[in-house]
């Protein structure tokens, strides 16, 4: 038996691996699974890649296999509370015991790659490893992985998966990809091998060539947003929206999905092909519609546009690049009528502030700047006045730390409020780490 203490261990052994450290090549990810036995094989795969929307699809896909029979594993990152939501089972992160156990038959294994290697194994290939061991010893039927960043050179990219999704593709993690949507591109279609079917969101046309081109390259088969499957329509509904989708074995009609937003429609038309293809619907037949609606009905994603308060409503959304805040302050302005909304904005230092507080500018009537906990934060000074260039200095408040960013918004949002505050919103926004801070914060 394992206990609390056991997985404490293995997380603080985890963590000195350098939470941030990244080497891109997958010789020692490769060494490590040959040693364990290749357990990446014993399962077939959907793997995911795009700038944004991957956790969300990847979520969908999982439920949506689920409601078909299947018993799944599903791997993606970052994670918002605890390590263990980057390997789900059947819908549900690993239990302690069971991270920690796994974790206690790989260490010696990748103690030996170490000592082989010149640089020692990180962490994501850590985590990796844990996903794709956990996922044979489960045994799961299919595995639902989304790479870390980029695709070529990622450490998940040794499942050479038959079913390939990529989301939409914007301008990210440039100092790793490159620094136009085609270099981008390029490296993301490093995860399409000979043979598999592709799954695409509508693209800009510089991302799209590099994936046709790949295809082409390796001989696998693409399906596109807009041309083989998409969406027909949407109706917001209470609690998320309504959509009518056109699949790759025909037209879903009532399919209701809990999340807001056109981005999350897009996602889901992009989940139900990813499912077809792997089920093998297509022409001559279509998925039963009512597993279909079941699937979808019972997605969550957490930390998009996730409401953890009412009254005033607090919403917690990931957006950290402009690409992510611009379906962000779409799905705000068609799907919530907030009379005031504040924003508690906390951003890493690499990422482009500038742009998220411009696209926030005309939808929030305040900002209050804040420092997430992440080592990689952006200072709160330097934001705060980014914020005031943008915002003006009478809309813009700072608090050095997270609970009092979201007091003295919640005090701002209520402040000159006649009546209800059924129209008042504070939304915390801006990085994935901003939002797992306030969530620990809400969600107790």
């Amino acid at each position: 038996m394992t206990d609390r203490t056991d997985f404490a261990a293995v997380e603080a052994e985890l963590n000195a691996r350098g939470f941030t450290r990244m080497v891109f090549e997958l010789d020692r990810i490769e060494s490590l699974l040959d040693l364990l036995g290749s357990p990446q094989r014993a399962y077939p795969a959907i793997h995911l890649t795009g700038t944004n929307g991957k956790t969300s699809t990847a979520r969908m896909i999982d439920s949506l296999l689920r409601a078909f029979g299947l018993h799944t594993g599903r791997y993606t990152s970052p994670h918002l509370e605890t390590v263990r939501e980057r390997i789900s089972l059947d819908g549900e992160p690993v239990s302690e015991e069971r991270f920690a156990a796994v974790y206690q038959e790989i260490k010696p294994l990748a103690e030996l790659v170490d000592a082989r290697s010149d640089e020692p194994l990180t962490y994501f290939d850590m985590t990796t490893a844990l996903a794709f061991a956990t996922f044979a010893d489960a045994p799961v039927d299919i595995a639902v992985v989304e790479v870390g960043l980029g695709g070529a050179e990622d450490a998940t990219n040794v499942l050479q998966a038959g079913v390939c999704v990529i989301t939409p593709i914007g301008l990210d993690h440039t100092e790793w990809l490159g620094d136009t949507l085609q270099d981008i591109a390029l490296a993301k279609a490093g995860i399409i091998h000979p043979g598999a079917t592709v799954i695409a969101a509508a693209q800009e046309e510089e991302a799209a060539g590099p994936l046709l081109e790949r295809c082409a390259e390796v001989g696998a088969t693409i399906a596109r947003e807009g041309g083989e499957f998409g969406v027909l329509g949407r109706a917001v509904a209470v609690g998320g929206q309504v959509l009518r989708l056109q699949g790759l074995g025909g037209v879903y009609d009532d399919v209701f999905i809990p999340l807001h937003g056109a981005h999350q429609a897009q996602n889901a038309a992009v989940a139900l092909a990813a499912v077809e293809a792997f089920l093998g619907a297509g022409a001559r037949r279509q998925l039963d519609i009512e597993a279909v609606r079941e699937g979808f009905a019972s997605t969550s994603s957490p930390g998009r546009l996730e409401r953890v308060r009412n009254a005033p409503t607090v919403l917690l959304d990931g957006a950290h690049n402009p690409h992510g805040m611009k379906a962000t302050v779409t799905a705000l302005q068609e799907e919530f009528a907030f009379s005031k909304l504040v924003a508690v904005l906390g951003v890493l230092a690499d990422k482009d502030a500038e742009g998220l507080l411009e696209l926030l500018e005309p939808v929030v009537d305040q900002v209050v700047v804040t420092r997430n906990s992440s080592p990689r934060a952006m200072p709160t000074e330097q934001l705060a006045a980014l914020a005031a260039e943008i915002f003006g200095e009478e809309r813009v408040a700072s608090a050095e730390e997270m609970p009092d960013a979201i007091e003295l918004a919640v005090a701002m949002a209520e402040e000159d409020v006649p009546g209800e505050l059924s129209g008042v919103g504070v939304l915390v926004t801006g990085s994935v780490v901003t939002v797992a801070d306030a969530r620990r914060l809400l969600k107790r």
